[in-house]
């Protein structure tokens, strides 16, 4: 049946491979899933937050050099890129709960080796343990297509907008868990700095419960089952799997443009992102250690928690207005200007680079332009490609997503060595202008599919 597309957007048709229709009996469970989805988020979220704030730091404390600063997150993102397709292929044979939880299992205990890295004093198994966090990555952004496995057209840009927007409150606590978390390690007489990767860990066994014993039943099986599909059959693996998603995504101009805009706004992210929390220790070395504007380090820590949790606010709570502004306005018309608030983020925090709260804004923007990007291009790739291909396309893209993350991270560090803190926010425009134009040539080309949702 035809369906009323977003403002902006060809029109589309549904087929019967795009799931079920509203009105058939999917309603209720698609309101359970994404509830059960985004509870878990909320407790998941935890895990990122502390390593994200507390990553670089750490990094260069462990390795003596600062040209290490980028490798936790690095290793992290890459680990999240690397497991996004056997994630995905998981859940094609075994479904979107089975995936998901093994994901938060291994990334629990990521956190307790990054708790052993920071006792021993080992660059090596810091690098380890944050690279299984990565899993928690890899879980969190596949959650949000979980949550368009049986979402109606009208919807699907908010239902999987709220899936994001529910890591808001685990993902900005966690960096302003620094201080509790510094409390509990003293009180557990290990070194402060590991004490917030614990309550990472209990973070991350909670969302594991609750989508192990929530999850039921499973939304993929259950969309593939009403179509008469196959539930749990072979799925490509390894290479292959690899090699199917991209080229379901290279047919379609559209989910190509989709992709481009997420993993440029995700790697311009990432790169300023990661690098913040060391320019700010620069800023208080910088100061005298008798100024009033001299920081000892458990201040330094909690203004850094501080600004990393304002950047994840941005990033994830204004997601449903994301969401709606996709379904309302269009997906490639929220993409631009998610790509538009990147670039306005970017100056400002490089051109403001010795003001503090000229910098905590530019995070803020920063966190706001991903969202949108990430909403919109997400939606655009998912209902854009070929069905029977979709998870395998939306595991390539989070695979993508991830490495242009790790790229992102390990440049920022020899960007910000080299050429500072505005240089490296002046890369990032230049990344970001690269994907405005070619988002631009493949919207203006390419043609929905036919039965695209």
């Amino acid at each position: 049946m035809s369906t009323t597309p977003p403002a902006g957007d060809p029109p589309v048709e549904r087929t019967a491979a795009d799931g079920p229709a509203p009105g058939q009996g999917s309603g209720v469970l698609q309101r359970r899933t994404v509830t059960v989805l985004a509870i878990a988020q909320v407790f998941s979220g935890l895990g990122n937050g502390s390593t994200l704030a507390l990553g670089s730091i750490l990094a260069v404390r462990l390795s003596g050099s600062e040209a290490w600063a980028g490798a936790t997150t690095t290793a992290l993102t890459l680990a999240a890129a690397i497991v996004a397709v056997p994630l995905s292929a998981v859940a094609v044979r075994r479904g979107r709960r089975v995936a998901l939880v093994s994901g938060l299992v291994g990334a629990m205990v990521g956190s307790a080796v990054i708790v052993l890295a920071v006792v021993t004093g080992l660059f090596a198994l810091l690098l380890l343990g944050a690279a299984l966090v990565g899993l928690a990555t890899a879980v969190n952004l596949q959650s949000r297509f979980a949550a368009v496995d049986l979402a109606a057209d009208a919807r699907r840009g908010r239902d999987l907008s709220i899936v994001v927007w529910s890591i808001t409150v685990g993902a900005v606590a966690g960096p302003n868990l620094v201080r509790p978390g510094a409390v509990l390690g003293h009180a557990l007489g290990l070194p402060e700095i590991a004490g917030p990767f614990l309550i990472s860990l209990a973070g991350m066994a909670v969302g594991a419960i609750i989508l192990l014993v929530g999850l039921r039943p499973d939304p993929l099986l259950t969309a593939r089952a009403s179509l008469g599909s196959a539930v749990g059959g072979p799925a490509p693996r390894g290479p292959a799997a690899l090699r199917h998603g991209w080229a379901a995504i290279r047919r379609e101009p559209r989910a190509l443009a989709g992709l481009l805009g997420v993993l440029a706004a995700h790697g311009a992210m990432v790169a300023v992102m990661s690098m913040t929390p060391l320019h700010l220790q620069h800023l208080n070395a910088a100061q005298p250690a008798d100024a009033a504007a001299h920081l000892h380090e458990p201040d330094l820590l909690a203004l850094i928690g501080f600004t990393i949790s304002l950047h994840i606010l941005g990033m994830y709570a204004f997601s449903p207005v994301m969401g709606w502004c996709t379904d309302r306005w269009g997906r490639t018309a929220t993409l631009l200007a998610g790509q538009a608030v990147l670039v306005v983020a970017v100056v400002l925090a490089g051109i403001g680079q010795a003001q503090v709260p000229v910098v905590t804004v530019g995070l803020l923007l920063l966190g706001l332009g991903w969202s949108a990007s990430t909403v919109a291009g997400s939606t655009l790739l998912a209902e854009s490609v070929d069905p029977d291909s979709r998870v395998l396309a939306q595991g390539v893209s989070d695979t993508l997503m991830g490495a242009f993350g790790a790229v992102g991270s390990a440049v920022a560090g020899a960007l910000l060595a080299g050429a500072g803190y505005l240089g490296l926010n002046l890369t990032a425009v230049v990344l970001l202008g690269v994907a405005v134009v070619a988002v631009l040539r493949l919207t203006r080309t390419g043609a929905p599919r036919p039965g695209a949702a």
